[in-house]
């Protein structure tokens, strides 16, 4: 009797810990796997936003490191007169960020003016924890992609403190936040282009970035100062649509621009009449 109550016992036991058991093994193992795959970010969506500043003055006093180490100023990417076309990201972004920089390399390949003589690029990690190394992997690659050496001083990389970046940051409107759950960086998908003093003259959208909207947003943040009379003539044509965030043909500049030609023809049609006119007189 003795032994069967000590088996009941051990019995009784192991039925009443088996519940706990696997609750502790299940708890265990989940926090090995990490969070779910739906699970919900903790992070505020609601602040991860871009505020659009037109107009605002990003700090050229901002103080960063380059790809190579070195100190950069941001306001030596102003001194010669061109638009920059400003990237906020982080370097080790599983997706997002790449395909931002991606679709940069694509329309500088494609929109007919020429990165470093016509305009200027950079890209900022806001992720204080990365170094310049891995800014300049990431630069060495879409150069490459672009077909332009990476031993040039164009479209630079640069990593900082995060007061400095946080600064560069507020200044275009550009909110972001960091998600504990997941230690990714919620931010939206935009570049910036600044006008050569350094103010924000518009932004653009997404992922993918059309090479004539990049070079209209170009011209028009120079004021006309690179591109072509041409380029100048299309910017009376279209104007930037908030709503689609794109450039759309401008019906009173179309009407503009076609009276132009109608004017400008006209006067060459007056002119050959003229000059046939005293060809008639001296052959007369």
């Amino acid at each position: 009797m003795t032994w069967r109550a000590v088996g009941a016992a051990l019995a009784l036991a192991a039925l009443l810990a088996a519940p706990a058991a696997r609750a502790q093994f299940w708890r265990a193992r989940d926090q090995q796997a990490g969070p779910p795959p739906d699970a919900k970010p903790a992070v505020d969506l609601d602040a991860v936003r871009l505020d659009e500043q037109l107009g605002a003055q990003v700090p050229l006093d901002a103080e960063l490191v380059d790809w190579t180490g070195k100190p950069f100023a941001l306001g030596s990417l102003f001194h010669r007169g061109r638009p920059v076309v400003l990237a906020l990201v982080y370097y080790d972004c599983p997706m997002l960020c790449g395909l931002i920089q991606s679709g940069m390399a694509k329309a500088f390949r494609e929109n007919g003016l020429v990165l470093g003589r016509d305009y200027q690029a950079v890209s900022i990690s806001f992720d204080p924890a990365e170094r310049p190394a891995l800014g300049g992997e990431r630069r060495r690659g879409y150069l490459q992609s672009m077909g332009v050496p990476d031993a040039g001083a164009d479209w630079p990389f640069l990593v900082g403190a995060e007061a400095v970046t946080r600064r560069i940051a507020d200044a275009v409107g550009f909110r972001y936040r960091k998600d504990p759950v997941t230690g990714e960086w919620a931010h939206v998908a935009a570049i910036v282009v600044l006008s050569p003093e350094g103010k924000v003259s518009r932004y653009l959208y997404g992922i993918e970035y059309p090479p004539k909207d990049l070079r209209l947003a170009l011209v028009e943040a120079a004021d006309g100062r690179v591109g072509t009379s041409f380029d100048r003539l299309l910017l009376t044509c279209y104007r930037y649509d908030p709503a689609s965030r794109k450039y759309q043909p401008f019906a009173f500049g179309l009407v503009r621009a076609g009276g132009a030609v109608v004017m400008v023809a006209l006067a060459g049609l007056i002119a050959a009449l003229v000059v046939r006119e005293r060809k008639a007189r001296r052959i007369a």
